[in-house]
């Protein structure tokens, strides 16, 4: 209703601060805002109340700069010509104690105030190429106290998000941090939690990466919720061929994330570095063929992959040049196991979940540059999941 009838009680309103560049409105109420002008925002928030002479963006962003300047809960007071009002801020704490973000609620100081939901921020670090987060992050729907780690990969990240599409737009703007380059999108955590991320680049020297902002968006809608059958066949069949792809940054020797299931002899996850994945000695192999992956010719390449015993035995990579912008830093890659008399030796690696084996094991390829572009390719590579095109293997039962 209008000013005449029972006022509308506002929204938080997430104002982000992932990038020295400025502030801007991350979301309202949960919803997304792509990043817009946050005074504007304001502006609207405002308009929706009865008119209180007082009111401004000017003390709008006083309690913002005092929460973020001061990493304090801020509630302001302000006596308008329509009463009493609040103006409320909150900081979003990264994992180095750095504001992120700040939620900001205002209204009439009797009005009931609707409880923030879970958010928190994150750092991506491209040296180490792991994205750091707070233990708050425990907090949001669909991450428990069990699975937190302080540092993960992009990879594990990713394994966490069902149905999302949108693999290769944050790939891009995480290896190449050029300023001024944002990205906001939702995904689906697990079966039914919804976050919303932002996130924005920097190449400064508080970080060369990137940071983030993770909201909770509350439950994901039923109704909204396909399940694409062609997604959930295709995963089927590779899973009964022992098909394993995944998509790697060859130049960075490391798993960006899994297309099908996760070679279940292949420890990818819980490492300090995801580089922990490839021998020492073979991961300059990987960024040998990044030129000729670059120029459209596929390769395979046997190397040594990280195993639960904490040694490193053989495996085949059937390697592809992912279709694209991106096929200048990413690969498909089909793991195959090589069977080996002996494996080498463990290395210091720290511990992580211990993972049964449960592909059979294939004859090993030897090592060979097929000449032959990706789209001359496409009946030789099962793949899915990213939005590419898919063919199957044929299956034995």
């Amino acid at each position: 209703m209008g000013s005449f009838g029972t006022p509308r009680i506002n929204p938080w309103l997430t104002v982000e601060m992932l990038a020295p560049e400025g502030m801007s409105a991350a979301s309202v109420g949960g919803e997304p805002r792509d990043f817009a002008g946050w005074q504007r925002v304001v502006q609207r928030l405002l308009a929706k109340l009865p008119p209180a002479y007082g009111l401004s963006t000017s003390s709008a962003c006083q309690a913002i700069l005092t929460a973020s300047r001061e990493a304090i809960d801020v509630d302001l007071r302000v006596d308008t010509d329509a009463g009493p009002h609040r103006m409320l801020a909150r900081p979003v704490l990264g994992p180095a104690g750095d504001v992120h973000a700040v939620r900001l609620w205002l209204g009439p100081a009797g009005a009931r105030v609707p409880r923030p939901t879970p958010a928190v921020g994150g750092i991506w670090d491209l040296a180490s190429q792991t994205i750091r987060l707070p233990a708050g992050v425990t907090e949001l729907a669909g991450m428990s106290p069990e699975d937190y780690a302080p540092a993960m990969s992009i990879a594990e990240l990713f394994h966490r998000w069902t149905g999302f599409d949108r693999h290769a737009e944050v790939l891009d703007l995480l290896y190449d941090p050029n300023p001024g380059a944002s990205l906001q999108f939702d995904v689906t955590v697990g079966i039914s939690a919804r976050w919303l991320i932002s996130m924005r680049a920097r190449d400064d020297l508080r970080t060369e990466g990137a940071w983030l902002l993770i909201e909770d968006a509350g439950p994901v809608d039923p109704a909204a919720q396909v399940t694409a059958l062609e997604r959930v066949a295709l995963r089927e069949a590779h899973r009964r061929a022992g098909t394993h792809l995944g998509v790697l940054q060859v130049e960075h020797a490391s798993i960006s994330h899994w297309l099908t299931d996760p070679a279940p002899w292949v420890r990818w996850d819980n490492l300090p570095s995801p580089v922990e994945v490839f021998h020492p000695d073979d991961r300059a192999r990987l960024a040998e063929v990044a030129e000729r992956l670059r120029s459209g010719v596929a390769a395979t390449v046997t190397l040594r992959v990280l195993n639960h015993s904490g040694g490193y035995g053989p495996a085949s990579l059937s390697l592809y040049p992912y279709p694209g912008y991106s096929a200048k830093h990413l690969a498909i890659a089909e793991f195959v196991r090589v069977s080996a008399p002996e494996e080498s030796g463990p290395v210091n690696v720290n511990s992580g979940r211990m993972v049964m084996e449960r592909s059979r094991c294939r004859a090993p390829l030897a090592e060979e540059v097929v000449t032959a572009p990706f789209h001359a390719l496409g009946n030789r590579l099962p793949a899915c999941g990213d939005g590419l095109s898919r063919q199957v293997r044929g299956t034995k039962s």
